[in-house]
């Protein structure tokens, strides 16, 4: 299936899962631009198929893909935060969070403070454990989505990134979540 991207750009052939539903779509609605869905779709599959892998680096350390989310947001900030902060930073419910908190820091790789003015308030870091097992984790789960993503033509990693970037930027001025 070739596919046009922007007046100046080449036509690709690509032969992947969407490719197929969009050839379903235009033998059915040849009268319907399927282009958005070429995209989307691809970003959603992709997605689909990357949340399923398992990650081998997260999983021999016990940790799931959002138990390292808040750990290493925990260690990029480098300083405490609330569990609602967690929650913003990591695009999670408060409730998914405080469940993965709750099994975080009964490993001993969290730590919780109260706050001295309100008691509704809990301050969180990671404990000494917990950096040190995020700093050795991160270089091995980097290696590893390297790895995954490694079929990439030659510096199209970049280019992807970027372009995902400027989408991103877009969705989230016009639908939500864009973060300071």
């Amino acid at each position: 299936m070739s596919t046009e991207q922007g007046a100046d750009a080449e036509p690709y052939t690509v032969a992947d899962t969407v490719s197929a539903v969009v050839r379903q779509w235009q033998a059915v609605r040849p009268d319907v631009d399927t282009g958005p869905m070429e995209i989307i779709g691809r970003i959603n599959r992709c997605a689909a198929l990357l949340q399923q892998a398992e990650d081998a680096p997260l999983r021999h350390a016990g940790l799931t893909r959002p138990e390292f989310d808040l750990l290493g947001t925990l260690r990029r900030t480098g300083r405490e935060l609330t569990p609602g902060d967690l929650a913003r930073e990591t695009f999670a419910s408060g409730a998914a969070v405080t469940k993965r908190l709750k099994q975080l820091q009964e490993r001993g790789l969290v730590a919780r403070r109260g706050d001295t003015r309100d008691r509704r308030v809990s301050h969180l870091s990671l404990t000494e454990e917990g950096r040190v097992l995020v700093d050795e984790l991160l270089p091995r789960q980097l290696a590893y989505e390297a790895s995954v993503l490694a079929g990439l033509d030659g510096g199209r990693g970049g280019e992807l990134a970027g372009l995902l970037g400027e989408l991103l930027l877009q969705l989230e001025g016009r639908l939500g979540g864009a973060r300071g």
